[in-house]
């Protein structure tokens, strides 16, 4: 089957499940069209009385969302659970949600994924500051969540707070799948 047709048939039956509902043959769909995988997530319109399909949220999205539950959770040294964080262990503990292992260390999480520059960075890229000493997520519009120090709680703060001693982001979501697509 060639790409074109293998489109035109995705977009047939993800036309019909979203007509006929959760009852069809498709009302979430992952199709492979040539070296490109589709994902879908079903959504309800209810003015509309019928799900809509929408493209899945990134990892790195669905791990800001999640760790912005722990805002107000107290900083503890060494803390990686919910009743007390230090900066990596709160990243560490995001990120083991979605799968993804990382080391309980600001300074080995340097070393993981694809380096990436300030401008290009997008929610969930590790931002990294002190010397890489401290490590945070970044949420998006020049914010980032973190466990700061003995005495704060986990909370967002801005780039520009923190200019002075920033070091550079990462983006372990992307080496990971990479890892994951050579192992």
């Amino acid at each position: 089957m060639t790409a074109s047709l293998r489109l035109i048939t995705l977009a047939f039956v993800l036309a019909y499940s979203v007509v006929f509902g959760p009852g069809s043959s498709v009302a979430a769909s992952t199709e492979a069209v040539g070296q490109k995988v589709f994902r879908f997530k079903v959504q309800r319109a209810p003015w509309l009385g019928i799900k809509r399909l929408a493209a899945a949220e990134p990892i790195g999205a669905r791990a800001v969302n999640f760790a912005k539950r722990f805002i107000g959770v107290p900083y503890v040294w060494g803390g990686s659970g919910p009743q007390g964080f230090d900066c990596s262990g709160l990243v560490r503990y995001v990120y083991e949600r979605f799968g993804i292992n990382l080391p309980h260390s600001s300074y080995a999480d340097f070393d993981l994924g694809e380096r990436v520059s300030r401008w290009a960075l997008k929610p969930g890229d590790l931002v990294f500051f002190n010397g890489i000493g401290h490590v945070g997520l970044y949420v998006g519009n020049g914010r980032f969540i973190h466990a700061p120090h003995t005495g704060t709680t986990v909370q967002i703060s801005t780039l520009a707070s923190y200019s002075s001693s920033y070091d550079g982001a990462r983006r372990i979501v992307a080496g990971a799948k990479r890892r994951l697509l050579r192992g």
